[in-house]
């Protein structure tokens, strides 16, 4: 079993930063692929950032290419998102997630399904 906790959300103008820690229980980099996705009100969850469980492999959402960076840290067993140029529209519930089901070491999972774990959330909010 697997627990993520997500820390670092908040309040931010339009144009600042945020970001995100995902505190994982156990050996979770060796072994997991690990991934953040967001949900805003009315509207599906969205992947935006992934990782691959060497590390080694990324992969972002189109609308946070360029803005958003995801890192891990194995040593601490933390995920980050660092959020940068932040816009109204990135406004939601951001959630981090851990999945086995990753073929290679270097694979990134970009879809809901493919991920086991998830932690409760953190809001972020961006005022304009």
């Amino acid at each position: 079993q697997v627990q993520l906790v997500e820390s670092g959300g908040g309040l931010v103008q339009a144009g600042g930063s945020l970001r995100l820690s995902c505190a994982a229980s156990g050996r979770t980099f060796s072994r997991y692929a690990m991934g953040w996705f967001r949900q805003a009100p009315g509207k599906e969850r969205e992947f935006v950032a992934g990782i691959s469980r060497s590390g080694g492999s990324t992969d972002y959402g189109d609308s946070v290419k360029g803005r958003f960076t995801i890192s891990g840290d194995a040593a601490k067993n933390t995920v980050y998102l660092q959020m940068n140029s932040l816009k109204p529209e990135d406004t939601a519930v951001y959630y981090c997630a851990a999945g086995s089901r990753a073929i290679n070491s270097l694979m990134v999972l970009t879809t809901i399904p493919e991920y086991d774990y998830w932690g409760q959330g953190t809001q972020v909010a961006v005022s304009s």
